[in-house]
């Protein structure tokens, strides 16, 4: 049983750490809880702040913990009064029914994650709580002034929220850095979202803390204020997940429409080129029928972050709808256009995608076929058309063989109907007949140079690399029958 834990599917150097920190944080439990005199008062005024970060923890949204990336959950707040107000030793055990609590009634997350951040939050808080003791009694101390002390008594219970929020950010952020080298984790915090939430938790710990220190029933007044502060920051939670794709991350069709005719209004404003790609995934439909959904589910995130790791901050990525994406490419000519699509094929074509968590499991790889357009600078095109051009030369790419690149200028006035018409056929083509081994090679293809035109609408359409220009070719070989 304990053989089959997620923990040892770490990286080596990550799973030691994240088993480290724990073991240290018993280890000071233990030198503390020895040095400690337990007092009745201490006690009972740990109980009643345990008691509001319990009823904080339980009534928290789940979305908040759902939401990827770093959760601000504004544990602190509550975390902090036990550091300043009560000996070390209880900030050093205010974690463990905190993370019971979340894991029990909240959100059943990765045992192993919430122990690290439980051992976290008790190793940062515990310093800090020592850090407080060494201001000396005119600027700090064991309890609240008045007048000027009480300025200073604040001043030093923010820096020591500073202290301790940090010092446990900074352990999660080591662990998240060995998990993936290439992550910029600074980019996670270092933020003015980040700022901003930081800033409120500041504000929030020093005022309850003030409360507390004060009178221990001015809690009762704290506790709506936390809870209130909760709901307000689930608020651009779901404001994000309304905009974006629940399996892929990207935007959704409606936020993508959105945000693509805005762009190209400025595009068109400015007389800047813009170019737009529809991407399909090669015989999608025979990697459910032979691996499943949930496999899928990894092929289209695969897929999706591949997209979004080789595009640019300013284009629009967006999931439109099964699997197929749609990319709007801002300032980008169509010859450049043809080149990010080449690279987008090839980067896809090199994915291997495992079929699940364990150590050498089975590896899925697909390949994706593209459909480009592009409005030139100064010209004045709908963002209908532009979809039916691209949808047209993706057509084709598939027609062709599939993992390919295909291009397609824009018509006026293509219209609804002919974009409809150019997406009928795209369901068939997905129903190829599947081969008795799919991870089978297959025929390579020879290369050569097609032209097409449309029976509907002059639309001329070329294949294209980013090998040359002005004859836009793009041979592949198709290394997989999944492809």
């Amino acid at each position: 049983m304990v053989t089959r834990w997620a923990w040892w599917q770490l990286p080596l150097l990550l799973r030691w750490y994240v088993a480290a920190l724990p073991t240290v944080a018993l280890l000071v439990i233990g030198i503390v809880a020895w040095q400690t005199q337990w007092h009745l008062a201490d006690v009972s005024k740990f109980f009643l702040l345990m008691c509001c970060v319990m009823i904080s923890v339980a009534s928290t949204p789940r979305i908040m913990y759902e939401h990827p990336g770093l959760t601000k959950d504004f544990t602190g707040v509550w975390v902090l009064p036990v550091a300043i107000l009560l000996p070390p030793i209880y900030a050093a055990l205010i974690p463990i029914p905190l993370y019971a609590i979340l894991q029990l009634f909240v959100h059943r997350g990765v045992i192993h994650r919430n122990v690290f951040s439980a051992a976290s939050l008790s190793l940062g808080y515990t310093f800090t709580s020592f850090v407080f003791r060494l201001f000396p009694a005119s600027f700090a101390g064991p309890s609240v002034g008045s007048g000027l002390h009480a300025f200073t008594w604040a001043l030093a219970v923010a820096a020591c929220e500073l202290i301790g929020s940090k010092s446990q950010l900074f352990m999660i952020l080591a662990a998240v850095k060995l998990s993936d080298p290439q992550m910029r984790v600074l980019r996670l915090e270092f933020n003015l979202k980040g700022w901003e939430g930081s800033f409120v938790e500041i504000d929030l710990g020093v005022l309850i803390t003030l409360a507390v220190g004060l009178s221990t029933t001015l809690v009762l007044l704290a506790l709506p204020t936390v809870l209130l502060v909760r709901r307000f920051m689930v608020h651009p939670i779901l404001e994000a997940q309304s905009r974006v794709d629940s399996k892929t991350g990207l935007l959704n069709v409606s936020t993508w429409e959105t945000e693509a005719e805005t762009e190209l209004s400025r595009s068109i404003r400015m007389r800047h080129p813009v170019s737009l790609a529809l991407v399909d995934i090669d015989h999608f439909k025979l990697v459910n029928d032979t691996y499943g959904h949930l496999v899928g589910d990894r092929v289209l995130k695969a897929v999706a972050e591949a997209l979004t790791s080789q595009s640019r901050d300013y284009d629009r990525v967006g999931r439109f709808g099964g699997e197929e994406f749609v990319l709007l490419l801002a300032q980008t000519t169509e010859a450049d256009a043809c080149k990010i699509a080449e690279r987008l094929r090839a980067h896809v074509e090199a994915l291997s995608v495992p079929v699940d968590d364990r150590p050498g499991a089975p590896v899925v790889e697909v390949t994706i076929s593209i459909g480009v357009t592009a409005m030139a600078k100064g010209e004045k095109q709908e963002l209908i058309d532009l979809l039916a051009a691209a949808d047209s030369a993706l057509y084709y790419a598939k027609q062709a063989g599939r993992n390919r690149v295909a291009v397609a200028p824009p018509q006026r006035n293509m219209g609804l109907d002919t974009f409809n018409a150019h997406l009928a056929p795209h369901h068939p083509l997905d129903d190829a007949r599947p081969v008795a081994d799919p991870r089978a090679a297959s025929a390579a293809q020879s290369p050569r140079v097609i032209q097409v035109h449309v029976q509907a609408n002059p639309t001329s359409l070329s294949l294209c690399q980013n090998r040359s220009l002005s004859v836009l070719i793009m041979p592949q070989h198709e290394s997989n029958s999944l492809k």
